[in-house]
């Protein structure tokens, strides 16, 4: 795998967020995710989405496919995601995301994962040791602080300390990165039209 080393991080530094949107828990359905170009954390620049399989093992190779099509792609540097897992547990090996896209990947949790508590999880799913195996290859669960802030990271193709400075500074509003967290609200906000639209 290899490493991605920012002499210079600049401000306007075009980073993609991505989050899921709302799914039916252990549903045979899909569940959108959305991925949102910001440059730092001030400047929305553009939207792509796709749709992965609750509880599947499509997601590294359906974002990987969004990022690649997408328009945005030649000026992305990082992605960042919404922790590994998608859709229920439809996990993202970010080592893999990494080498499809060239890109290096910053995933983000506000607490840090159980991952006993995971593993206990994964064992009532099919495959469940491939599951796990996955969520291992995401590798040490880091810290990051900055200020009064604390959030935590999992990396793969980027140095800590780059990522850490890239999440400082794409954290214009809160302690989730705005990329993230505007997925997040795009996402959501995607499920509930979605959802209104299918009542009609």
């Amino acid at each position: 795998m290899a490493i991605k080393h920012f002499r210079v991080i600049k401000p306007e530094i075009r980073v993609l967020g991505i989050d899921d949107g709302k799914h039916v828990f252990r549903s045979k359905t899909q569940a959108p995710i959305v991925g949102v170009v910001f440059r730092g954390g001030l400047w929305l620049d553009g939207v792509m989405s796709t749709r992965i399989s609750v509880d599947g093992f499509d997601a590294t190779e359906k974002v990987a496919k969004m990022i690649l099509s997408s328009p945005h792609y030649k000026q992305l540097r990082v992605i960042m995601l919404s922790g590994v897992t998608f859709a229920g547990f439809n996990i993202i090996d970010i080592v893999a995301l990494n080498t499809a896209t060239k890109l290096p990947v910053i995933a983000i949790t506000r607490d840090k994962p159980n991952i006993e508590k995971m593993f206990t999880a994964l064992s009532n799913l099919d495959r469940s040791q491939e599951r796990f195996n996955t969520l291992l290859r995401a590798g040490e669960i880091l810290p990051v602080t900055w200020g009064r802030n604390k959030i935590f990271m999992q990396t793969a193709g980027i140095l800590c300390e780059d990522a850490q400075k890239i999440v400082a500074l794409t954290s214009t509003r809160s302690s989730i990165p705005e990329p993230l967290r505007v997925a997040h609200l795009v996402a959501s906000g995607t499920s509930f039209v979605r959802e209104n639209l299918e009542k009609l």
